[in-house]
């Protein structure tokens, strides 16, 4: 967390991506337990913080305006749930810069409010640990504990559950490329539409060779739903230099790992031409916040 423009501080809420997504099993609570891979990229949202007595969110970027009047949104839930666990009242202005679409698999909303736990902690001073906020935040999502600690990690039970053992050192600094046709994706349609079957445990190992061994088992019942999520993947896969395509969570942004980042941007050029309707988000894999 850095001091931004005038002089508020700021935290990015990082895009987040699953490497690999195995779906085991259809819970009777209605959630499914997973085993999937958590990578970060570089960029994301913006959230910054000034001093105020009121809770108080404003909105701004690209993709505000779909939140526009959403009064249960992540982040102002996070700041009150927060609040509350202080055990006393807390004020703060909050203004998050919405560059990621909404409802498109990379965390958005989570990474949002993950984020916001991050800033409010140090902006009210408590120095809690980032443990103590992922157990906080889990009520407001199952990618809310892997968003707040923003560390490539392997996740479990509906993905709330970090494999300390399992950090995945071996992708740090990897161009990425991350393409939405600007479709959205209902989570809850996805997993309703997952066939129910077990294809089998991710594997161990170093992170990459781990991942393309992998697949997403959401990827089917999601271009069911979106069929131009056929035509992003297909876009990638043509991409000189990469080396992983992948639909992220339950879509519908796809990415790609590439080589080297001359190979990333000749791909993002390569899309911004074919399909110029498409938002897309050139960066790199890394880890921050431990």
């Amino acid at each position: 967390m850095t001091r931004g423009r005038d002089s508020s501080l700021h935290e990015i809420a990082y895009a987040k991506l699953n490497l690999a997504l195995h779906v085991r099993n259809r819970r009777e609570d209605g959630y499914h337990d997973i085993e999937t891979l958590f990578a970060f990229c570089a960029d994301g949202d913006v959230l910054r913080v000034s001093p105020s007595d009121d809770l108080t969110l404003d909105m701004e970027g690209p993709f505000a305006a779909v939140l526009a009047g959403d009064a249960d949104n992540l982040v102002l839930r996070a700041a009150h749930i927060l609040a509350e666990a202080c055990g006393e009242r807390r004020g703060a202005a909050l203004t998050l810069d919405k560059r990621l679409p909404v409802a498109s698999g990379i965390g958005g909303g989570s990474a949002d409010a993950a984020a916001a736990l991050r800033l409010l902690n140090r902006h009210w001073g408590l120095n809690w640990s980032l443990s103590r906020l992922a157990e906080i935040g889990f009520s407001l999502g199952a990618d809310v504990p892997a968003c707040v600690h923003s560390v490539a990690v392997r996740g479990e039970g509906v993905g709330e559950r970090l494999d300390p053992g399992a950090r995945l050192t071996d992708l740090t600094d990897l161009p990425v490329l991350l393409v939405n046709p600007l479709t959205e994706v209902s989570t809850a349609a996805v997993f309703r539409n997952w066939d129910g079957v077990d294809r089998g445990a991710l594997g161990g190992g170093p992170a990459l060779p781990t991942a393309l061994a992998g697949r997403n088992d959401l990827a089917a019942p999601a271009r069911k739903i979106a069929p131009v999520i056929d035509d992003v993947l297909n876009m990638l896969e043509a991409a000189p230099g990469a080396t992983l395509v992948r639909m992220s969570g339950s879509g519908a942004t796809c990415f790609a790992l590439f080589e080297s980042g001359a190979a990333r941007d000749a791909a993002q050029t390569a899309v911004r031409s074919q399909a110029p309707e498409w938002w897309s988000m050139a960066s790199h894999l890394h880890n921050f916040c431990e």
